[in-house]
């Protein structure tokens, strides 16, 4: 039974704003239609600024095309220990090792409070591996920023 109330629907009348006699309307973008105003005021797009000798040998305010790379302080590491459903994100420097990612993410898991809960938080009793079908583990000694990858997985080592 249709109420005497006006409704504001897709093929309706709006509905009139009683207090200041002013029809509301919603936004057109809410219905999927494109307001006719912004199509006609400008049909391309604005583009920034750009240097475009950014590479022509100039040093442009501390870039020079000789320097080195810039190596990063920090690596963003994310290990999966067996068992687990996630992984360990983990904040380390590149020169640091193997070792010590194992150490660190053996701790950051523990303090986490992840579950299943470790038989040991000895880092000598797990294996880094590049994932968990890699057979070989990583060498304790190599540093983090020659194994080329950011995502390992942690086993326990079988004795």
């Amino acid at each position: 039974m249709p109420t005497s109330k006006s409704t504001n629907r897709k093929g309706q009348e709006p509905e009139k704003n009683r207090s200041k006699g002013k029809f509301i309307e919603e936004p057109s973008s809410f219905h999927g239609r494109i307001p006719v105003t912004t199509m006609s005021t400008s049909s391309q797009i604005r583009r920034p600024k750009t240097l475009p000798d950014l590479l022509s040998g100039k040093t442009v305010s501390g870039f020079s095309p000789d320097a080195k790379p810039l190596r990063p302080t920090k690596l963003l590491l994310k290990v999966t220990i067996q068992g687990s459903v996630g992984p360990v994100q983990v904040l380390m420097s590149p020169e640091s090792t193997v070792c010590d990612l194992v150490a660190a993410a053996l701790r950051q898991y523990s303090k986490e409070g992840r579950r299943p809960i470790l038989p040991s938080t000895d880092p000598s009793a797990f294996g880094l591996h590049y994932s968990q079908f890699s057979l070989e583990s990583l060498d304790r000694e190599e540093k983090l920023m020659e194994l080329g990858s950011r995502n390992f997985f942690i086993c326990c080592q079988k004795k």
